[in-house]
C-alpha cells in the first residue's frame, strides 16, 4: 500500500535493508524494486530470513505467516503508526493532516506549499503527487516533515506531530468506533499530543471539531469560512467554472489572492488549513499564494483520466457521503448546460455502506445518472445484507451493476456530448478505466 511504501523508502535512505510482501505487483512494488527493496509476493514465513524487525498494517489478520513467525521467534513486530511516529522525531517541525475526509488532498496541498517554497520537506501521504513522482519524499532538510494522520483503529495517535491539523470529525469507519463520542475522544487525544509547545489546526466551521477540541492544551489555530472568529479566513469568494478564488485573511490582514487549481468548494476548506500551517511555519503570502496556485490535485482526487466519446471522465476516491456530496456538488458546475453529471461509484465495505446508507442514497441524488457497483469487501464479510441493488433502489433512476464490463459498456454506450462523468470509490472501480479507450 501507498503509507507502508512511504516508509520503506525513508528506511531505504536511511541506509537499512528493507524488503516487504505484497498479494499483487503494482506500480508502488515496482518502483520499490528499482530503488533495490527486495519485493515477493505472497505472505510466507521464509520471507523474514534476513530480517531483524516486521512492520506491518493493522489491516492484517493474526494469522498472517509473517506476523506469526515473528511472533513466535520474538522478532520485534512495529506498527506502521509506531515505526513512523519513531522516525518523525528527528524533525523539528511534524505536521499531521487528520479528519474523515479531505487528508490527502489537504497533505498534497501542504506539500505543494512547502516544496515550492523550498523547505525541502519528507512527506509521506496517502496520495500519489506529481511533483513528487509519487506519494513520498525524503528530504535532505530536518525541519519539516508532513504526513497523513489516518484515524483508523486509532493509529494515528501513535503519531508525534507538533502541527496537529484537524480538518473534521464525522462518523466514518464503522467496525472500530462505535460512537461519535469515540471519535471525539480520539480526535481530542491527537490532538493533544501536539502539547504546550505546539500548535492544533482546527476547522472552525466544524461543530464536533469544536466541541472536541474545546480546552485542549495546544494552542489552537482555527480556520473557516462562515466563523467570523477564525483566525485563518476567507473572504471575497468567487467561483469560475467550479474553482475558487478568494481572500485569505489572518486576523484582520490579507495574507494573499488564493486562486485554486483544482474544483470544489470544500477546498477552500483545504486550503485555508494549508494557509494556517505555512503560516505557522514561517512562510509569507507569495509562497502560499503560488503553492496553491500550484497544486492542480492529488491522484485519484477528481483526477482527469481523459474522455470516452468526447465526455470528460475523472477518477474520485470518495468514499463518505461527506466527500461524496463534496465531490458532485462541485462537479455539477462543470457540467454544460443540458448536460449530464454521471456517477459510477463503489461503496467501501458493507459496515460503511450499512451503516451510512441512508447518507450515500442522499449524496448519490446530486448525479443524474448513476450506476452502483459492487461493494468492495476489503477485510470483511457481508453479514451486514448490503448489495448494489438496496442501494440503487433508494436513488432515483440509479441502476446496480456487476463487474467492470458492465458499467464500461453503458458509459460507451449512454453518454453525450455535455456530460460529464465520475468514476468513484476507494475500493478497485479504477479497473473501468482499463475497459473505457479514453483519449
Amino acid at each position: 500500500g501507498i503509507n507502508l511504501s512511504s516508509l520503506a523508502h525513508v528506511s531505504l535512505v536511511g541506509g537499512m535493508k528493507v524488503g516487504g510482501s505484497d498479494r499483487v505487483r503494482s506500480h508502488l512494488t515496482e518502483r520499490l524494486e528499482r530503488e533495490g527493496v527486495e519485493i515477493v509476493y505472497s505472505h510466507a514465513q521464509n520471507n523474514l530470513d534476513g530480517y531483524e524487525a516486521l512492520v506491518y498494517t493493522v489491516a492484517i489478520s493474526d494469522n498472517n505467516p509473517e506476523y506469526v513467525r515473528a511472533m513466535r521467534e520474538g522478532i520485534p513486530c512495529i506498527s506502521r503508526a509506531d515505526y513512523m511516529g519513531y522516525l518523525m522525531m528527528a524533525y523539528s517541525r511534524r505536521i499531521g493532516v487528520s479528519g474523515m475526509h479531505g487528508k490527502s488532498t489537504c497533505t498534497s496541498m501542504c506539500a505543494s506549499v512547502l516544496i515550492g517554497a523550498d523547505t525541502d520537506p519528507t512527506v509521506l501521504s496517502g496520495a500519489e503527487l506529481s511533483m513528487m513522482g509519487g506519494a513520498y519524499r525524503v528530504g535532505e532538510s530536518k525541519e519539516h516533515f508532513l504526513f497523513e494522520a489516518c484515524e483508523y483503529m486509532d493509529s494515528f495517535l501513535d503519531f508525534n506531530p507538533n502541527i496537529a491539523v484537524v480538518l473534521n470529525i464525522e462518523m466514518d469507519h464503522v467496525d472500530y468506533f462505535k460512537s461519535m463520542e469515540y471519535i471525539r475522544r480520539s480526535s481530542r487525544s491527537f490532538a493533544s499530543i501536539a502539547g504546550q509547545g505546539g500548535c492544533v489546526v482546527a476547522n472552525a466551521d466544524d461543530e464536533e471539531v469544536r466541541s472536541a477540541l474545546s480546552g485542549v492544551e495546544p494552542r489552537v489555530v482555527s480556520f473557516g469560512i462562515e466563523s467570523r472568529d477564525a483566525d485563518v479566513r476567507a473572504e471575497n469568494i468567487e467561483c469560475k467554472k467550479g474553482r475558487y478564488s478568494f481572500d485569505i485573511m489572518a486576523r484582520s490582514e490579507k495574507v494573499c489572492r488564493a486562486e485554486l487549481s483544482v474544483s470544489g468548494y470544500h477546498n477552500i476548506y483545504n486550503a485555508l488549513a494549508t494557509a494556517a500551517v505555512a503560516l505557522e511555519c514561517g512562510l509569507g503570502g507569495e509562497q502560499i499564494k503560488n503553492g496553491l496556485k500550484a497544486f492542480t490535485g492529488a491522484a485519484r482526487r477528481m483526477e482527469y483520466k481523459g474522455e470516452c466519446g468526447g465526455v470528460p471522465i475523472y477518477d474520485d476516491y470518495a468514499h463518505h457521503p461527506t466527500e461524496i456530496r463534496a465531490t458532485l456538488e462541485g462537479a455539477r458546475r462543470m457540467v454544460e448546460e443540458g448536460g449530464r453529471l454521471w456517477c459510477v461509484f463503489q461503496s467501501h465495505t458493507y459496515s460503511r455502506t450499512a451503516a451510512l446508507i441512508d447518507g450515500f442514497a442522499e449524496s448519490l441524488s446530486i448525479a443524474d445518472c448513476v450506476l452502483v457497483c459492487d461493494i468492495y469487501a476489503a477485510r470483511e464479510e457481508n453479514i451486514y445484507g448490503v448489495t448494489p441493488e438496496k442501494l440503487a433502489g433508494m436513488i432515483d433512476g440509479a441502476r446496480a451493476v456487476h463487474g467492470f464490463d458492465e458499467p464500461a459498456e453503458i458509459l460507451k454506450r449512454e453518454l453525450k456530448d455535455g456530460d460529464v462523468a465520475i468514476i468513484m470509490g476507494a475500493g478497485d472501480v479504477w479497473k473501468i478505466f482499463e475497459r473505457l479507450d479514453l483519449k
